[in-house]
């Protein structure tokens, strides 16, 4: 198992940009983590909603899917509805909802990338709370565990980053960029 989580490390590792923003680390142990991640959007608390479930094949990062294009996830905003990546035949569970309060609390549990395959389970919960008619604060929160012979701590440096690319990615779709004349 030590050799799978250095090679699982290691992929997770080299798919990281430096660009991504840093998750708080709310705790951590060998058997599992606490991560958060905050922004603000300038847009109503529905409008963020909405991309959330709607278009997250549009601000979800392309090389944090298993088959290179996140136009194929979608996410199913009901009960037992699916976090999926849908490609032909090929297809993933990345999570399952269990908790939609429209507009402001998603929650999913499941593991995401490898921790899936290593047999981790999570929740990761999106609150949306809006700070006035044109502006969202949107908190991601991801808790992992389990079971594995290694101290999952190990993984808090590389899924800290990846959480903050794709809440990132989630603020750069929602956020209207300047054009010059």
């Amino acid at each position: 198992m030590r050799k799978a989580m250095r090679w699982c490390l290691l992929g997770m590792a080299a798919a990281v940009s430096m660009s991504g923003a840093r998750a708080e680390v709310l705790d951590q142990a060998a058997s599992g983590f606490t991560l958060q991640q905050k922004i603000e959007v300038p847009v109503s608390r529905e409008r963020a909603w909405a991309a959330l479930v709607n278009d997250v094949g549009l601000w979800w990062p392309a090389d944090h899917t298993w088959w290179g294009d996140a136009r194929k996830l979608s996410i199913e905003a009901i009960a037992n509805g699916c976090f999926c990546e849908r490609d032909g035949e090929r297809q993933a569970a990345h999570m399952r909802v269990v908790f939609v309060d429209p507009p402001q609390t998603l929650r999913m549990v499941g593991g995401l990338g490898p921790l899936q395959g290593m047999g981790l389970d999570g929740v990761l919960e999106f609150s949306l709370q809006a700070q006035d008619e044109r502006s969202t604060s949107v908190t991601m929160r991801y808790r992992a565990g389990g079971y594995v012979s290694e101290d999952l701590s190990q993984l808090v440096p590389v899924v800290d980053q990846v959480q903050g690319l794709q809440l990132g990615g989630l603020k750069d779709y929602l956020t209207p960029t300047e054009t010059s004349p």
